[in-house]
């Protein structure tokens, strides 16, 4: 039975099936392992460390890299949006997209360490699974209307960020544990030989992460496609894009009538610019400033994602019960706060007054005063990111008119996309120019502020 029952012209939601539920809320089991696998705690810093001539190189090679993926989900997510919103069915682009990001994410498995003609190669399947991943994201968000009612659109949403951390983190234990071990000891964290005969001087565990990220995908998006219903189909394809087209045209004409939304998508577009920056480039920074390899970047990652589901099921019940708004402006306080106490932390000082000693070999995993602030930090970041996210998402579902949801969706995906080439690029070109990862995150912490400056004027109304 559909979760959705039409009435008065309007949609009145029935909680959908748990079956249905869960098999919405595996959609972010499965795909966030590219998120915490490749984009951040893996691949990205192996390609910075190993693949790219050195790590100042690497950290601004994918800063444009995803700034590339970036222009492209923010010319098509719109478009792409308000055709699903005529034709209705989401499932189908959710499998389209998902064989770009399976496809893309398998491809990395060729990047091999000092082999630069591998570097183009590498990108170009980022770019591809970067595009697959957020576009798949983008309509399965916007299946959130038709499975619960609006009272309990926060939960959902902190349920899915949540569950989806702990996907993160499934894979990159597994990974530590099972894949990538050390060159010098040819041993894994808890000291087996690397599964599958792995070679940890090529470096083939941490190229694993890329066909791991696609399988993971597969097995785990079938409950969607099984269980959770889709929009009944309104039209034939060539029917919903002339119509798609018409209401984007449309919609846009009256943007002004949704002007409360409007603010919102630009506060959205600067905040989110600066957490897609800080995510792709905090790996690298660790790998580059501290020295750390993959086990001490995936011991992080664990400790983030740990911290991050933690929040992202508070958020959740925060979000129903203080609104999405305050919630957002709490996330991005605390984000603040850590970006400006990193930038104060290097190698062989805390907040420049306090003189530590030097990261040495055989000191073990985060000895020294900056590692373990770092690390402290990197728990208020996860703490604070998922209930960014999953508010940001359940504040849109409020805002956004119904019949429209997928248009504002693919609209949400542009605000979150449209200017997040400017961040890791900006970081990239300062990185490059001062010959200083840090000073490529001065900037965050501005958009952040700038973000929350205009959060302010968005009047929390549930829209017609």
């Amino acid at each position: 039975m559909s979760p959705t029952a039409i009435v008065s012209g309007e949609t009145a939601v029935q909680p959908a099936p748990r079956k249905a539920i869960a098999g919405w809320v595996l959609f972010d089991w499965a795909a966030q392992p590219y998120f915490t696998l490749i984009n951040t705690f893996v691949y990205a810093p192996f390609f910075a460390s190993a693949i790219a001539a050195n790590p100042v190189e690497g950290q601004a090679m994918w800063g444009f890299a995803t700034s590339a993926a970036g222009v492209a989900i923010a010319i098509l997510s719109p478009v792409l949006g308000a055709i699903a919103d005529a034709s209705g069915r989401r499932k189908p682009w959710i499998a389209a997209f998902g064989l770009l990001l399976v496809v893309g994410a398998s491809l990395l498995w060729f990047g091999r360490p000092g082999a630069p003609e591998t570097v183009a190669i590498v990108l170009v399947a980022f770019v591809i699974a970067t595009i697959g991943a957020e576009f798949a994201t983008v309509f399965n968000n916007s299946m959130m209307p038709t499975l619960v009612p609006p009272q309990r659109i926060g939960r959902l949403s902190g349920l899915g960020w949540a569950v989806g951390y702990l996907g993160g983190m499934t894979s990159l234990i597994f990974m530590l544990g099972f894949l990538v071990a050390s060159p010098e000891t040819g041993r894994t964290l808890v000291g087996l030989e690397p599964l599958f005969g792995l070679d940890p001087a090529l470096r083939e565990g941490d190229r694993a992460a890329g066909p791991l990220t696609a399988l993971w995908f597969i097995v785990f998006i079938i409950p969607l496609f099984l269980f959770t219903p889709d929009v009944p189909a309104r039209m034939g394809m060539g029917a919903a894009v002339r119509s798609g087209m018409a209401s984007l045209r449309a919609t846009l004409k009256e943007v002004r009538q949704h002007r409360n939304v409007l603010v919102f998508l630009i506060a959205n577009m600067i905040y989110m610019d600066g957490l897609v920056a800080l995510f792709a480039l905090g790996g690298i920074y660790a790998a580059g400033v501290f020295g750390w390899a993959t086990i001490e970047i995936g011991l992080f990652g664990i400790f983030l994602t740990i911290t991050g589901t933690a929040g992202a099921l508070l958020g959740g019940r925060l979000d129903d019960t203080l609104g999405s708004k305050t919630v957002i402006l709490g996330s991005i306080g605390i984000l603040t706060f850590a970006v400006v106490t990193i930038l104060l932390i290097g190698p062989g000082h805390v907040f420049f007054v306090f003189q530590t000693a030097l990261p040495a070999a055989g000191d073990g995993l985060f000895a020294t005063a900056p590692e373990q602030v770092y690390l402290a930090l990197g728990g208020l970041i996860g703490a604070a990111a998922g209930p960014l996210q999953a508010a940001s998402r359940s504040l849109l579902v409020q805002l956004a008119p119904r019949a429209q949801i997928g248009q504002f969706f693919g609209l949400f995906a542009l605000s979150g996309k449209v200017t997040a080439f400017v961040g890791p690029f900006l970081a990239g070109v300062v990185t490059l120019a001062l010959n200083d990862q840090r000073a490529g995150l001065g900037m965050l912490a501005i958009m952040f502020l700038i973000g929350a400056a205009v959060l302010v004027y968005v009047r929390t109304e549930r829209a017609a």
